[in-house]
């Protein structure tokens, strides 16, 4: 009886912790989004919401935070751009895109800046690259802090696409580019996907919804 009892006490607890999991793992949502040329495709996070979006000329972008921060305030953020028509420039591709991505983290902290890329990759039909970088030290924002983004480059039919998962935290010598979350995070946004733009077709865009 009682190692039965120990038995029960035991599955009740993996019970216990699994549900524990299921809770703190927020449940996503599929965001399509009609930008330039394609539609982006990708899985959200629901306890983010956008609190940022704007076109200027060829250049677009989305931010997005935990429920109850902000734009100046935030520890996550997930940001979608856009830069129309750069498949025609010469020599563009995916890592090259995110290498210039990368500059600007370099410039802004060359004493404290690290990246890892995990390599080109597909999303659906489309070449895309991911990597992550980031400042261990960075003065942007209320206060010195680290800034690390995992970052993911695609190359549409005539346009360039990224979404980068950026996280703050404390200032440190090097970002924490070698965390095992960032992978954690490229499957939580998973699927990733470009669809064409039906001609009449409006949101929820069926089309893209049942391509995959």
């Amino acid at each position: 009886m009682r190692a039965r009892t120990t038995t029960l006490a035991a599955f009740s607890a993996v019970l216990l912790l699994a549900a524990a999991a299921q809770a703190q793992a927020p449940q996503s949502f599929r965001v399509i989004s009609p930008i330039f040329s394609q539609l982006v495709s990708f899985a959200m996070p629901s306890n983010f919401a956008a609190v940022f979006e704007n076109t200027k000329g060829g250049h677009y972008i989305r931010e997005a935070v935990l429920k109850g921060e902000t734009p100046e305030r935030w520890t996550q953020m997930i940001t979608v751009t856009g830069e129309k028509g750069m498949t025609l420039t010469p020599g563009a591709s995916p890592q090259i895109f995110a290498g210039t991505i990368a500059g600007g983290f370099k410039t802004a902290c060359p004493d404290s800046f690290a990246a890892r890329p995990l390599g080109e990759t597909t999303f659906g039909r489309f070449e895309g690259f991911v990597a992550v970088v980031g400042c261990g030290r960075i003065d942007s924002g209320p206060t010195r802090h680290s800034e690390t983004a995992l970052l993911i480059t695609l190359k549409g039919t005539t346009d360039y696409y990224t979404i980068q998962w950026a996280e703050r935290g404390p200032e440190s010598d090097e970002p924490p580019v070698n965390d095992d979350r960032w992978e954690a995070r490229l499957r939580d946004l998973s699927p990733i996907d470009l669809c064409p733009i039906m001609p009449g077709e409006a949101a929820p865009y069926p089309s893209c919804v049942n391509k995959s």
